[in-house]
């Protein structure tokens, strides 16, 4: 009881360097720089960034995930200075001369620090070796284009080549509409490629990230050995609103989320962000193990 009372309350504190008073029709109101504070999607809390950031971009109060970019990703799962790149050099082309793509392209690039809107490399989790591919939907919507299909295949290939196991966080909103057919073929030849690497007798882990839609849902998104998704993700091929008009029937709320999914058998298991990085490994640990054990 006594310790109650003399008990300090925690408070966040701002510095006041970064407050600024500003005159506002006589009277004077504190300036926060914007970015400081996110407003959750799910339970509309203000939540404190760098909180959050130390949270892994989960909501602490109903556990939302927010989205985060692929580097986010390699710090967040991939051992510290494990992690080497492939293909970074790779260029997009404009082979429908669609206008202002380029353009496009250029932005984004500058605006995300990255070249496309996948990164693949090889490197340890919990000192397991594995090739991943790691989407990120802040490069056009994660979008896949001729770029993305030949870095996830190129991957693929080079996981033959090494006898490592792949795995591939998927996000995004389906194929490039700028790239056409170009970019729905890359949904055969992906694949194609995983087809060889299960040949291979290697494991192939797919983890569904929100978004996972369209095209890349309809191929390699659902084809690993073993299928994760954070919680809440959003997983389909068609749009809800889409299919509500063509069946001409009201979905339930939950359709499509990867707890629906999960109740009717299309994924393994749902795993929070915090616990993906041991989960990961703990597979790999297994299959490595089991390939040993059956090379022996």
């Amino acid at each position: 009881m006594i310790k109650n009372l003399f008990k300090r309350n925690k408070y966040i504190t701002v510095s006041p360097k970064v407050l600024q008073e500003v005159k506002n029709e006589g009277a004077i109101k504190p300036k926060i720089p914007n970015g400081m504070w996110i407003k959750c999607k799910r339970c509309g809390q203000i939540l404190y960034k760098k909180d959050l950031e130390v949270n892994n971009m989960v909501c602490m109060n109903c556990n939302y995930h927010f989205r985060i970019s692929a580097i986010d990703r390699i710090n967040l799962i991939i051992d510290d200075k494990t992690f080497t790149e492939f293909d970074n050099n790779i260029k997009t082309a404009n082979p429908l001369n669609f206008k202002d793509y380029n353009k496009k392209i250029s932005n984004m690039q500058k605006e995300n620090t990255i070249n496309e809107a996948v990164i693949t490399g090889i490197g340890k989790i919990n000192l397991q070796p594995c090739v991943v591919c790691i989407m990120d939907s802040n490069f056009m919507m994660g979008s896949m284009g001729s770029v993305v299909g030949e870095k996830i295949t190129r991957a693929i290939e080079k996981a033959i080549d090494f006898k490592l196991p792949v795995i591939i966080f998927t996000t995004s909103g389906g194929a490039r509409m700028q790239e056409g057919i170009f970019s729905l073929m890359q949904m055969a030849k992906v694949s194609a490629a995983l087809s060889k690497l299960n040949d291979s007798g290697l494991l192939y882990i797919s983890v569904l990230t929100d978004p996972t839609t369209g095209g890349v849902t309809a191929s390699f998104a659902m084809l690993g050995d073993i299928i994760l998704a954070e919680p809440g993700a959003l997983v389909g091929f068609a749009g809800k609103r889409v299919i509500e008009q063509t069946i001409n029937e009201k979905l339930p709320e939950e359709f499509q989320r990867a707890e629906f999914l999960l109740k009717h058998g299309f994924i393994d298991k749902i795993v929070e962000r915090k616990n993906l990085k041991s989960i990961l490994s703990k597979l790999l640990c297994f299959h490595n193990n089991t390939n040993r054990i059956g090379g022996e």
